[in-house]
């Protein structure tokens, strides 16, 4: 359980989840209802389920209503009350990005090795290394640091760590004051990640606090430190150098690209493509100021089809496309990667059966 940073004799002791989230509260961390028995947000009022709306535009927080997950996280004690008096059972997020929290997410789960060079991205991984016995996200976290001759984050006893029921571990820190802003990834993705099967949980996202219990079990706290750490300078490095701070990544060599058909002939048809494609990622980007109630699948797999039209017609190049949706999908549901890339990749394929033409789209 988490203790107060001025004593070890001070904090929560064997309490209910409402004197976790109180307790929490009361030190600056913004907390918010997650679903019981789960770790998903507590769902949304009818109103909000049923129309789209930003949710800082949303009079149920004014209303002290935990509507729109950690968008509705709150420092306020009496909220607090209210929300884990209305339903005890309720588990407990916090919002990273409003508690200045940055979480390494190590996951544990059963998936076929990639690429090694998907392993540590923009970190070439030689030939002569031997990759036996690497099968989760503890093993490239320890790669990345022994990589950099650091110490593994995974050992860091003198921060928060937390055990989760699938056998990862929730490793807090705290985020630099004046630093970078970082945002949250997914250890998948094929745009912005720091390791395979690491995820990062900063501005966006929400962590599930230590003592909630879901149906696969307890997040536990680990021996050591009770409250989160400083983040270190290279894990902070680390993160600026994947994209973490919302700044693009260095590109990789670039390759020669085959001129996609119909470019000479159509003169600006690239361009015309791009523009017709801005608006449908809008979309799919505008999806992450809620985390349900927008359609947000079919609106992927909307502008997905049109980028394969287009793509069969001369007007975008596929890798591009390709690029642009996923950063946009990740953007909006960085939680579900894989989902995003399947959801793409069938929009694309179905998309090049019909050939889209940019005046069509207008």
């Amino acid at each position: 359980m988490l203790v107060h940073p001025e004593g070890p004799s001070q904090g929560v002791r064997g309490g209910g989840p409402m004197d976790v989230a109180v307790w929490l509260a009361g030190r600056g961390y913004p907390v918010h209802p997650l679903a019981p028995g789960g770790k998903t947000p507590a769902a949304n009022c009818r109103d909000c389920r049923e129309s789209e709306h930003a949710p800082e535009a949303c009079p149920c927080r004014a209303e002290r209503r935990w509507c729109h997950g950690f968008h509705a996280a709150t420092t306020d004690l009496r909220t607090v009350r209210e929300w884990w008096q209305t339903e005890p059972d309720f588990g407990i997020g916090v919002a990273c990005g409003a508690a200045g929290l940055v979480v390494i997410d190590v996951d544990a789960h059963s998936a076929p090795l990639p690429d090694r060079q998907r392993l540590l991205p923009g970190i070439a991984i030689d030939d002569r290394v031997d990759l036996t016995g690497l099968r989760s996200g503890f093993d490239t976290l320890a790669l990345l640091a022994a990589h950099r001759s650091r110490p593994n984050p995974c050992e860091d006893a003198s921060t928060l760590r937390v055990r989760t029921p699938s056998g990862g571990m929730h490793i807090w820190y705290r985020a630099p004051k004046d630093g970078p802003r970082f945002r949250c990834s997914s250890g998948s993705s094929s745009r912005v990640a720091l390791a395979w099967q690491v995820d990062v949980r900063a501005i966006g996202g929400y962590i599930v606090a230590p003592s909630t219990r879901t149906s696969a079990g307890v997040y536990e706290a680990l021996p050591g430190a009770r409250v989160p750490a400083a983040l270190p300078l290279w894990l902070a490095a680390e993160l600026v150098r994947t994209g973490h701070d919302g700044q693009p990544v260095a590109p990789a060599p670039a390759r020669a690209k085959r001129a996609p058909r119909g470019r000479g002939r159509q003169g600006q048809g690239s361009g015309q493509g791009d523009r017709v494609l801005a608006s449908l990622l809008e979309e799919v980007r505008a999806c992450g100021l809620s985390p349900s109630g927008t359609a947000f699948s079919e609106k992927l797999n909307r502008a997905a089809f049109t980028a394969g039209g287009l793509v069969a017609a001369g007007h975008l190049v596929e890798e591009e496309g390709r690029r642009l949706l996923l950063e946009a999908a990740d953007g909006a549901r960085p939680h579900q990667t894989r989902r995003n890339v399947l959801i793409v990749d069938a929009g694309l394929r179905a998309g090049r059966e019909r050939p889209i033409q940019p005046k069509e789209r207008a």
